[in-house]
């Protein structure tokens, strides 16, 4: 559902991608490691078309970014690192202009609103502004919006940064139930949450990739625990 081939994408001298491929099926979830700068949320805003890359391209089910970037949308849920949400609006207000974006309109948007709503448990803050929100629950909002049209490949960036132990719980839950039928790419720091819902790992450094792998093949590989496999690789892999 997605295929990534030689993206590269530089700020001024800067080499921020240097020429990264890889192909994620539908049912798999891929946790896309990497130490800060590496390159991740980069390679994910390319996937999402917010930005344009400086060489190579991508395809999401079957539509190039470069010259389908609207389809493309269309099939993506995205939660970027910083959720943009307009401050004033309430909860409820920011999820319909969401709805009114994609085509969501009657019994669908409804149910869609329904459904996203109870799925992140924002139900108490559904009438609150999102200025009030802790950061726990804007990361909800952001989520939201991002499933809210039931897209078939989801690119979430630390998904649960700013939950408290039983919300990160909860979405992870919600993300291994939605795997079945869905592509999901998740970026995180929590090696924890790699390794309770991601089947599959990339870790990335400088641009570049080190390592395509399971977490069970990495711990079984190094004789050690993920953090540990990571820095491993991390800090011996890149020159």
């Amino acid at each position: 559902m997605i295929k990534i081939k030689g993206l590269r994408k530089c700020f001024g001298p800067i080499v921020a991608v240097d020429g990264v491929s890889f192909e994620v099926e539908k049912g798999q979830i891929l946790g896309f490691l990497g130490p800060n700068g590496a390159g991740k949320s980069t390679v994910m805003r390319m996937l999402a078309c917010f930005l344009r890359p400086d060489g190579g391209t991508a395809e999401v089910c079957g539509f190039d970014i470069l010259k389908k970037p609207i389809q493309v949308r269309q099939n993506i849920g995205y939660l970027a690192e910083n959720v943009p949400a307009y401050s004033e609006m309430t909860v409820g207000a920011f999820l319909n202009f969401i709805c009114d974006a994609r085509g969501l309109e009657g019994k669908k948007r409804k149910e869609a609103l329904d459904k996203a709503v109870a799925s992140c448990h924002i139900e108490s803050v559904f009438h609150q502004s999102i200025e009030t929100l802790s950061k726990g629950y804007k990361r909800r909002v952001g989520l939201a919006q991002a499933l809210i049209h039931d897209p078939p490949v989801l690119i979430l960036d630390e998904p649960t940064d700013g939950l408290d132990p039983n919300q990160k719980h909860e979405v992870r839950g919600l993300i291994g139930k939605m795997a079945e039928n869905k592509c999901i790419v998740i970026s995180t720091h929590i090696l924890e949450e790699v390794e309770a819902i991601c089947s599959r790992v990339i870790v990335i450094a400088k641009g570049k990739i080190l390592v395509d792998s399971t977490p069970q093949q990495l711990k079984a590989e190094h004789n050690c625990s993920l953090d540990e496999v990571f820095r491993k690789i991390t800090t011996t892999k890149v020159a």
